[in-house]
């Protein structure tokens, strides 16, 4: 809450009185968004209770059209006019509940796509909020308030995913889901094209039939475990081809599952990404990327090994311009 520093209200030649006003009729705001939501558990409840009001309200707030956006514009701006005023009787008065606002914000923020905050962030919000009144009880996490075992994305068990499958708050356990899948496809997106397109590619369509009102909350829930449960067998796909990760990379690269592709099997396929893998290694240099030169011989050797084990004629092009961007991909490590 303390946006401003000691003096800001007076800086701005905003009267008392005015502040205190604008900072109701904020807080009224934020109140109203909650209409139908009984979060006084969150203050007179035991601390299990009361960490267990964070994914009841998210849960409530990811229900409402257009929710999180709505809510956390609505506490950005009761903040700010809170710390204008943050030391009259009238800021103490509500002190408790903009907490209360600011750790769902934190929350929404820390749980739900398109956040690069550390995991550590909303423990510490949270503790911060509630420590004085769970004295020394432990604060834990969203995972362990709702009951789960905090992932391991190598990741998603089944375990895991059960438990997701379960979770009584069904808006948070899609967007918690919808965060972990899309962390990982970043994570793959450093070492594996054609993985990472496609699995973000899955993903874009299924939460578009969400966002587009198509399915229930429970069925896109459904959709996206069994998501989570096909990168998982992705990721331990290349173990089983008895290939390394940067081999199963240039696999997947030669278009695998295609029909006149196909037809040379998996030991031809796999002696062509091995291959790959060696040759590429002896060309790649620290700046190979910017040098034509070395670009020039590489779609050669590329299209040379293709050639030698029969790949389609067709399919040349756009192969040996995949396994190019895939290079590009692993070439720091490489080169280093």
């Amino acid at each position: 809450l303390n946006h401003y520093p000691a003096g800001d209200r007076e800086e701005t030649g905003i009267p008392t009185e005015v502040a205190v006003e604008m900072m109701r009729e904020k807080y009224e705001v934020v109140r109203g968004i909650y209409s139908g939501f009984d979060y006084t558990p969150f203050f007179t409840g035991t601390a299990t209770e009361r960490v267990s009001m964070i994914p009841a309200a998210m849960d409530f707030i990811l229900g409402l059209e257009d929710g999180k956006k709505r809510y956390v514009k609505a506490v950005t701006e009761l903040g700010k006019a809170y710390a204008l005023v943050s030391s009259t009787d009238e800021a103490a008065a509500i002190r408790d509940e903009v907490g209360f606002f600011q750790a769902i914000k934190v929350a929404l923020d820390k749980h739900t796509p398109r956040d690069n905050r550390s995991p550590e962030d909303l423990d510490a919000a949270i503790r911060q909020i509630v420590s004085k009144a769970v004295a020394s009880e432990k604060v834990v996490d969203i995972f362990a308030a709702a009951g789960l075992e905090k992932p391991n994305i190598a990741i998603l068990s089944d375990e895991f995913l059960e438990e997701v499958r379960g979770f009584p708050y069904k808006n948070v356990a899609l967007e918690v889901l919808q965060k972990l899948i899309q962390d990982e496809i970043k994570t793959r997106s450093r070492s594996n094209l054609i993985q990472s397109r496609s699995f973000s590619e899955m993903l874009e369509k299924t939460v578009q039939r969400y966002q587009n009102r198509s399915v229930e909350t429970a069925q896109i829930i459904n959709e996206l475990i069994d998501l989570a449960a096909l990168m998982r067998e992705a990721h331990n796909r290349g173990e089983n081809l008895g290939l390394t990760e940067d081999e199963i990379a240039f696999y997947d690269a030669l278009e695998v599952n295609d029909s006149a592709v196909k037809v040379l099997g998996d030991e031809t396929l796999k002696t062509i990404a091995r291959e790959l893998v060696r040759a590429i290694k002896c060309n790649v240099t620290i700046d190979w990327t910017v040098k034509e030169s070395v670009r020039a011989k590489l779609r050669v050797t590329v299209k040379r090994l293709l050639k030698k084990y029969g790949y389609p004629p067709e399919k040349q092009e756009k192969a040996m311009l995949t396994v190019i961007a895939q290079a590009e991909l692993l070439c720091r490590d490489w080169a280093a």
